[in-house]
C-alpha cells in the first residue's frame, strides 16, 4: 500500500500563501492522478487533481488562486495556494486515485 505524508500546512494570514507538499513512498505518478481534497466540518471536497497526462482540474473556489504541480523524480505532488481566504480554512489532503490512498492530511488556517 503506497504512503502518502502531507506537509506544508499552518496558520497563515488572510492574502497570504502557502505551499502544500505530499510525498508517495512509491512512483505512482506515471500511473495514477492525483488530487488534493480538503475537509472543513463538513464534506471531503476536491481542490485540485492532476492526471498521468499532466493536465489539471480546479475547482471553481481554487481557481485562478491555487496550482497544482508534481515532480516525478521526487514523487511529490504539490499545492501552491495564494491570495489565501478565511473560508480556505480546512484540514488538506492528497489523494491517488488509481491507488484509493489517503494521506494523513494537514491542517490550513487563514486568519482574517
Amino acid at each position: 500500500q503506497v504512503q502518502l505524508v502531507e506537509s506544508g500546512g499552518g496558520l497563515v494570514q488572510a492574502g497570504g500563501s502557502l505551499r502544500l507538499s505530499c510525498a508517495a513512498s512509491e512512483n505512482i505518478f506515471n500511473f495514477n492522478s492525483m488530487g488534493w481534497y480538503r475537509q472543513a466540518p463538513g464534506q471531503r471536497e476536491l481542490v485540485a487533481r492532476i492526471n498521468v497526462g499532466g493536465v489539471t482540474t480546479y475547482a471553481d473556489s481554487a481557481k485562478g488562486r491555487f496550482t497544482i504541480s508534481r515532480d516525478n523524480a521526487k514523487n511529490t505532488v504539490y499545492l501552491q495556494m495564494n491570495s489565501l481566504k478565511p473560508e480556505d480554512t480546512a484540514v488538506y489532503y492528497c489523494y491517488s486515485v488509481g491507488r484509493r490512498a489517503w494521506g494523513q492530511g494537514t491542517q490550513v488556517t487563514v486568519s482574517s
